[in-house]
């Protein structure tokens, strides 16, 4: 070979080189809860096989939806953003209200239009769409979705008289039960409902809206539950104490009390249902069971987790972040989702045999959230910028009517009166 070709050839090959090195692209992705971690990696993982001109970054994960939300609005304002980044769905129209006026969000819609209807038709129910919507807009796709549902110890439900096969679908019969499982003695409890303590408003909204009332009045300034719908929802919280055999823990502990068998029913997110599975082992049998309505007509329950979102301003991440959503939310992205966390999955064909399916028909506990789909409502925010500060103040409140320092008049009263004053006028 000529000594000019081979130079020459060397010079193409420095070229591919450095183009290669210049075409890959890395996006940073954040998201909350370290747990979440694995599943993930897994996924991030799947996509970078499929696409090793991207690589995918995750920042450190915070413990609660409202405490990445506060640290997002920090990285605003000095610009430090991620390129990806999920939102809870009760806290994304709030995201959107802060980082649009600043250019540091992107509506999904173009990217959407692109792929066609055909494509969004075959993966997504509009019910998931909608709770990334904002004025109309597509600033998320769902990643994770949970309806809330009860898991309980099928040992203990027996030896207290209860039929595992038949678990209670009504607030009166679950909490007479939780009774008898107490009854049971021991250092064993009854019943875990653990909104005194939840990092979100997910399990209080819950019981608002399985009574097929509203949160928030047609006005959008005020309140709906400052009369009959939110005494009855804190009247049944404090009944979890009085009369179901609650504790008041930690949210952790009660999960810890749950799976070393010394708690008989607990309302947690289906992705409970891997953790669970993997702590209790065959200590017992682990039943699940959809989360009961007073209102069999209206009732519906709140649809908690997260949708991705593209925050980066920098057009090539943003294509790559665009694939990255696209893989995450498609069928086999929510199956590695899925096995690795028992959240529902966002995307309806994820539910074929050849993905989910079959698994579903072995494990029925994962397939419990997906029984009541039908009364799958959004988990929507309050208007404004509030909305951790509102349920911060909410909780303690709740907390003070399940320990009996208020009545659930009086506590009603107050959660009215401060939630209505963070609310903009």
């Amino acid at each position: 070979m000529k000594p000019v070709f081979k130079a020459a050839l060397a010079s193409a090959g420095v070229m591919l080189a450095a183009t290669a090195v210049q075409a890959e692209v890395t996006i940073e992705v954040e998201h909350f809860s370290p747990s979440h971690n694995v599943f993930h990696e897994a996924v991030a993982d799947a996509f970078m096989k499929k696409h090793p001109d991207i690589k995918i970054k995750f920042r450190n994960a915070l413990p609660s939806y409202d405490e990445q939300h506060q640290s997002m609005l920090r990285e605003s304002m000095t610009n430090n953003l991620p390129d990806v980044y999920h939102s809870g769905f009760h806290l994304l129209p709030e995201v959107v209200l802060q980082l649009e006026k600043k250019g540091q969000v992107i509506a999904l819609d173009d990217y959407m239009a692109k792929e066609g209807q055909a494509w969004v038709d075959t993966n997504y129910e509009p019910s998931i769409l909608n709770l990334g919507k904002v004025d109309g807009k597509q600033y998320g796709i769902g990643f994770n979705a949970s309806t809330p549902i009860v898991f309980y110890n099928a040992d203990l439900v027996k030896q207290a008289g209860g039929d595992p096969e038949n678990f209670p679908t009504n607030w009166a019969d679950l909490v007479a039960l939780g009774a008898k499982i107490k009854a049971l003695g021991g250092d064993v409890d009854g019943f875990a409902y653990d909104v005194h303590a939840w990092p979100d408003d997910w399990l209080w909204r819950a019981l608002i809206l399985q009574q097929g009332e509203k949160i928030m009045n047609d006005d959008n300034k005020t309140v709906a539950f400052g009369g009959d719908s939110g005494l009855q929802a804190l009247k049944l919280a404090r009944s979890f104490v009085t009369d179901g055999g609650m504790v008041l823990r930690d949210f952790d502990q009660s999960r810890q009390q749950f799976a070393a068998g010394k708690l008989g029913i607990i309302f947690a997110s289906p992705n409970s249902a891997r953790g669970f599975t993997d702590l209790i082992g065959t200590r017992f049998k682990l039943m699940s069971s959809t989360y009961p309505v007073a209102n069999l007509e209206k009732g519906v329950v709140p649809t908690g987790g997260n949708a991705m979102m593209i925050l980066t301003q920098d057009k090539a991440r943003q294509d790559a972040a665009w694939e990255y959503i696209k893989f995450a939310t498609s069928a086999e992205g929510q199956t590695v989702t899925v096995l690795g966390s028992g959240y529902m999955p966002t995307n309806k064909a994820a539910l074929a045999p050849e993905y989910l399916g079959k698994f579903y028909e072995e494990n029925p506990n994962w397939y419990t959230s997906i029984k009541q789909i039908s009364r799958a409502a959004p988990w929507g925010g309050y208007p404004g910028t509030n909305g951790v500060k509102i349920w911060r103040a909410q909780r303690d409140l709740i907390g003070q009517v399940m320990s009996g320092d208020l009545t659930p008049e009086d506590g009603l009263a107050k959660i009215t009166e401060e939630t209505n004053a963070l609310l903009p006028k």
